[in-house]
Order: structure tokens, then sequence, then C-alpha cells
């Protein structure tokens, strides 16, 4: 019988995205594709070190617990590897007991094409280039920024946060914003308070770890002693009143979120520092410069701040 990923929330991810790979970026980038083929298969037994979205992608995983025999959430690899070198990932995902089983290896082509095939609510990677694309074609993805942030494995909680414009929601409202100042886009989110917003790249993103909430309920109704995991915030520069349309959008797409901070410009990252999300969405560089320090962070280059773009990562093997 096939395995059908209909009803499952899948991620894919870089190994760029799981993994520290500066390392053998280093020897790709300054190497060569030779040297770093060499690189890798005389390391394929060290295991590599955790990356930005790992501690992300284990919390999730471990959502499964909630149907061992119809896992929730299925994690992909999508790389630029090739099966050779893509090998010493397979390992380390070994190594580090995360059950990913499936992958696809591209040898130095962009892997996100194969999105939609794959019912995929979310890509992440750390290669600008790949990220760019697939959001250029609508396809919800994230660069993931700053160092790795420890793992605490005794923090069962998955705690995710997300901004509002270009994010969950389209960025028409930030384009007001732009062209007419912060009085304008008051005034304009006020007359249009009870009119939603078209959805953003990560709204259905939201709405399936929405209905992995639901299955927490559900479990918690059967076992009183069930502590829930997955906790989402929404954590936006918008307040009032501008942010009456950010909640009756949410409602109007049958979406919700267990936190609101409506900050009216005081620094994100001085929230995270609280909060401590093990996954930030943000589509506005500016802002994830002072987050990713702290919380693992992710650039959604959605919208017309994120249009023009003079340079992109190389494309290294990820």
């Amino acid at each position: 019988m096939a395995y059908e990923l209909e009803k499952r929330l899948v991620i894919g991810v870089a190994s760029s995205g799981l993994f520290d790979l500066a390392e053998a970026d280093a020897v790709f980038r300054e190497q060569g594709e030779e040297a770093y083929r060499a690189y890798q298969e005389a390391h394929l037994d060290d295991t590599l070190g955790t990356g930005v979205a790992f501690p992300f992608i284990r919390r999730l995983l471990s959502l499964n617990d909630l149907s061992p025999d119809d896992p929730l959430v299925e994690v992909i690899v999508l790389s630029r590897n090739d099966p050779d070198t893509g090998l010493r990932v397979m390992r380390s995902i070994q190594a580090h007991g995360l059950p990913i089983t499936r992958a696809i290896f591209m040898q130095g082509r962009s892997p996100y094409h194969f999105m939609p095939a794959l019912n995929m609510s979310l890509f992440l990677s750390a290669n600008e280039t790949d990220v760019r694309e697939a959001v250029a074609l609508g396809l919800p993805a994230g660069r993931v920024l700053g160092p790795a942030a420890a793992d605490k494995s005794d923090d069962q909680d998955l705690r995710i946060a997300f901004d509002f414009d270009g994010v969950l929601a389209d960025d028409a409202s930030e384009q007001v914003y732009q062209a007419d100042g912060i009085e304008g886009f008051r005034s304009h989110e006020t007359m249009n308070a009870a009119t939603p917003h078209a959805p953003g790249p990560l709204r259905d993103f939201l709405a399936n770890v929405n209905r992995l909430q639901q299955r927490e309920e559900e479990q918690r109704a059967k076992d009183p002693d069930y502590k829930l995991r997955v906790h989402v915030s929404l954590v936006t520069a918008r307040n009032a009143p501008a942010h009456e349309r950010a909640v009756r959008s949410l409602k109007g797409w049958g979406v919700t979120v267990n936190d609101a901070f409506f900050l009216g410009g005081i620094d994100k990252s001085t929230i995270m520092g609280v909060l401590k999300p093990h996954i930030f969405f943000d589509d506005q560089v500016s802002h994830l410069a002072g987050t990713s320090r702290s919380s693992p962070s992710v650039h959604v280059p959605f919208g017309k701040m994120n249009e023009p773009e003079d340079s992109t990562s190389a494309d290294a093997p990820r």
C-alpha cells in the first residue's frame, strides 16, 4: 500500500537547515566540488553538529507519539548533495536519533520543485537562492539564520512564533505603510478591520500546526495528565488600532494562536529572549538581526520589501 502524505504535516528540510555544515561548505567554496566529495567521504562517520532548525524538527517529530501507527508529521530531506555525499547527512540523522527516513538528493540542483508533489507545508534551508526561488513560485519556504541554539533535552515543548504581515498575511498593508507612513497605515487598517487579509505564505502551515494542537486536545480529553506541548505565538510590530484586523483575519481564516504580542515597534529580540521560541518566522531581515542571536530565526522573503535583492548565496551542496 502506498504511503499517503495528504493528511500529514509534511516538512522539507535541507541538510543546511538541519545540521551545521560550515566546515564542509568552506571546503566546497575554497577547493571545489571534488575536494568537497573527498572531504565528505573521509568524514562519513563523523556525525554532523546540529543546525538552526534541529530543535524545531526534533520536537515536531516527537509529536508522532500521539499516533505511532499513523504518523502525524513527516520530515523529508531536500538536498543539493548527490546520493554519495548525502550519506553523511543520513548517517548523522540516524546518530542523532531522528526518525527521518525519506530524502531527495539532487546533485547541485534545486530540490524545492518537489514540494507540491510531496504535500509540503514548509521548506527550510540556509540556501538563499533556493528559498527565494521557492517563495517566488508561491511555495512556503524560509531561510534559517543565526547560530544553532542549544537544544535542551528536558524541554519537550515546541514553541513556534510568527510575524503577521508578509508571513501569515500578505504584504498589502505593509505596502500601505511604506507608501503612506504609520498614520496612513493605521487609518487603512481601521477602515478595513472587518475585512480579512489575503493569506500569506505560511497561513496553511499554521493551519496544519493547529491540527496537531487539536490532536493534543483530544489526547488531553482522554488523559487529563497529558501536558500540551505545542504553543503558537503571534509577534508583530502592529499595535492598536491595527491589531484588530490581524485578530479578525486569523479568525476569518479559521486558525488560532495561543498568545499575541502587539509590540508597536518595540525590538522583537527583547520578547524572544523571554519567549524562547524554537523557531520564529519574519519577513524582514532587520527584525531577525536581533532575534537570530538568541532564537532560531527564519527569513521568509515574501512581498515587495523583499523584491529586489542584489546578491544571493552560492549554490553549495546543501
